[in-house]
């Protein structure tokens, strides 16, 4: 089919909630996407942080020809493999004893706060521990209760009224957490660097403050590393830069929402919690039909694996640094007000709208998206390298010089 035509079919029959760039993707190969064309862009958002790996890693493909001869999925209700293997793996990198399995980001926060209210209100008596607090400039889902603790007004506007009891603290700021925080808070959650936000890391002191205060009051800290986490930024996952030095089990989240690169491409996702959050959870109280499949799961246990045999989060710290730099080398353009970011998450924030610069550098064959309409969000896979990265610099510059 050309380009037109899926046009035209899309028009007619899909719901029309993207604003798609005219690339009809026909294959990939390590970072590059291939089209109808057969011209290459170097995709520098890894399919919104999904294909940690790239295209076509051949560790992933051949796992997935094997395990496309078993059967794809079967309910919950029955054993297979793959399930505890990957519970057990996840365990070993976060250290919370215990995984639910979900298909979606949207679907880990919802289970996430699900689980933190229980817990918050497990065997306690007094007052409901009902409120949520979320960051503003937070995004961490579309669905009724992850939108109810996202932030910005378009998101939640056409939808209100959300599901009570949510407040929004000021991002990064300490104090207004504390005047914010009340015996009935039942959990707080955060993105240790927020995504859709701009690409903006909290400070250690934030993500500290916030576990004094929940440990202390007996609410939940919830750690949303759906785009941040998996090695994103060149460790497990991005609150460990917030851990203090010798950190022990008690500064870690309670729960960590995690999706998008854990099955390199499949869809799925997880909600890790601590042993003391899991206990009053019982069989009937919480559900999914497709999480935690075997095809996902067998996927998701070799995903973790190159992370690891391949030393990616290294080269996540290594590359991204490298990235960082080059992009800082920018900042003497006029359009240019900030590079930020840690690891291979990092972003530019322009003086001029950033939509018309991903749309030329699409046109040159980089694949980059904005977010809060002035940041250019670069969310490469792990296996990038120097190379390509000095070829996409340069010709940033050259666009950032029309603007």
């Amino acid at each position: 089919m050309s380009l037109k035509s899926v046009h035209e079919l899309e028009a007619e029959h899909l719901l029309g909630t993207y604003n798609r760039y005219d690339i009809l993707v026909d294959r990939g190969r390590g970072p590059y996407l291939i089209d109808r064309s057969n011209k290459r862009y170097l995709d520098l958002l890894s399919g919104i942080g999904v294909n940690v790996l790239g295209y076509n890693h051949p560790r992933i493909v051949r796992v997935l020809r094997k395990q496309i001869k078993r059967p794809l999925h079967v309910s919950n209700l029955l054993y297979h493999e793959h399930a505890g293997r990957l519970a057990r793996r996840l365990y070993a990198i976060s250290g919370l004893e215990k995984t639910f399995f979900t298909n979606s980001g949207a679907e880990s926060v919802e289970g996430a706060l699900k689980f933190a209210r229980l817990f918050a209100n497990s065997g306690r008596g007094g007052a409901r521990k009902h409120r949520v607090l979320a960051l503003d400039g937070s995004f961490h889902g579309r669905t009724m209760g992850a939108l109810s603790a996202t932030h910005p007004a378009r998101y939640r506007d056409p939808f209100e009224p959300l599901v009570p009891g949510f407040d929004f603290v000021r991002f990064d700021d300490v104090e207004d957490l504390e005047r914010r925080f009340s015996e009935d808070v039942g959990a707080v959650i955060l993105e240790a660097v927020q995504g859709e936000g701009g690409v903006r890391p909290i400070s250690d002191a934030f993500y500290r403050r916030a576990r004094e205060l929940t440990r202390a009051s007996g609410a939940a800290l919830i750690a949303d590393e759906i785009q941040c986490g998996l090695g994103r930024t060149g460790r497990w996952f991005a609150f460990e830069r917030c851990l203090p030095p010798g950190a022990a089990y008690a500064d870690r989240p309670d729960l960590i929402a995690i999706a998008k690169p854990l099955a390199g491409g499949i869809p799925m996702g997880a909600v890790l919690m601590k042993a003391a959050v899991a206990d009053p959870i019982r069989a009937g109280i919480h559900g999914t039909t497709f999480g935690g499949g075997p095809l996902a799961c067998r996927i998701g246990l070799e995903v973790l694996k190159v992370i690891e045999e391949e030393r990616l989060l290294d080269r996540a710290r290594e590359v991204g640094s490298y990235f960082k730099r080059r992009l800082e080398e920018l900042l003497v353009l006029p359009a240019v007000r900030e590079a930020r970011g840690d690891g291979l998450m990092l972003a530019l924030e322009l003086g001029v709208a950033a939509r018309p610069v991903v749309e030329r550098l699409i046109q040159a064959g980089f694949i980059a998206n904005s977010t809060r309409d002035t940041v250019l969000r670069f969310l490469p896979p792990l296996i990038i390298q120097k190379k390509p990265i000095d070829k996409f610099i340069a010709a940033l510059r050259a666009e950032l010089e029309k603007a």
